[in-house]
């Protein structure tokens, strides 16, 4: 085979680099944002308090010892869009509002859009337990679905080693790989009911539960008290039962829970004990 020139190869190199980018524009907020962050981070913490009173030595005294504040929680979405590139272009969109660290198309392919120290916009009006500000400590993760389709393998499979990267990075607790609808019942559903909640906890992001058989519920078990346990908002008790549906049992469905979602429900409340 004839060896390609020094000249075909730089010309081929030129012309790669010289592809429009789309997003160039969306970039270059992205580091004008960063820069004005970093000068916030690099400010004397004293030239931020103010009181009548307080009392300011004439030195100011900075402590050796502090860290980045890490996330320690992962919020999974489905985009309910109809592409990845509309995605993207949601993302880098101001008048959008709305914002992920990672978004995973359908063939795979992993944008990572936001360092993961900083607070995206994507889990809105939500509460898990007494957390009520959910941005500020999670980490999001949108895949590209219209929110009725199934999650490809190519998918499923790039969302596996990402989770595994953030658990190992950032310590995340097992039981803090969330989707979007657990955390604002009856406003999202996202993942839908073909998300594969099992799968991703027998890898070790999420709990599950085991075998209901034999299992004797408490005369005084209280579903809202379960729900609770686990983290839903129970200010809406049929959003959040069909929450925990949609997550544990991968069904849609309405109304009060029959005795085998109870046993579910109990099994998973008590890991949460």
């Amino acid at each position: 085979m004839k060896k390609a020139s020094p000249f075909f190869l730089i010309s081929i190199i030129a012309i790669c680099s010289c592809a429009p980018n789309p997003y160039k524009g969306s970039n270059k907020i992205y580091k004008k944002k960063a820069a004005a962050f970093s000068k916030v981070l690099k400010e004397k913490p004293v030239d931020k308090v103010v009181a009548d009173s307080l009392k300011i030595p004439n030195g100011w005294v900075g402590t050796t010892n502090f860290g980045m504040r890490k996330p320690n929680m992962v919020i999974i979405h489905h985009t309910a869009q109809n592409s990845c590139e509309q995605t993207l272009k949601t993302f880098t969109t101001d008048v959008s509002q709305v914002s992920a660290h990672y978004v995973i198309c359908k063939d795979g392919t992993l944008h990572h859009m936001l360092n993961d120290y900083l607070r995206a916009w994507h889990a809105g009006a939500s509460l898990w337990g007494n957390n009520t500000d959910i941005n500020s400590s999670s980490i999001g993760i949108e895949i590209d679905n219209n929110g009725k389709e199934d999650f490809t393998e190519g998918q499923l499979n790039t969302l596996l080693g990402l989770l595994d990267t953030l658990k190992r990075s950032y310590n995340i607790p097992t039981q803090n790989f969330i989707g979007h609808s657990d955390i604002a019942p009856g406003r999202k559903v996202d993942p839908n009911v073909t998300f594969p909640w099992k799968r991703l906890a027998d890898k070790g992001f999420g709990l599950w539960y085991a075998d209901t058989t034999g299992i004797i519920l408490p005369n005084d078990f209280n579903v809202l008290y379960g729900l609770k346990i686990i983290g839903y908002d129970i200010r809406k008790p049929e959003a959040a039962t069909e929450a925990f549906r949609r997550h544990f049992l991968a069904i849609e469905k309405t109304g009060e829970m029959d005795d085998e979602e109870k046993k579910v429900l109990y099994m998973v409340m008590e890991k949460f004990l």
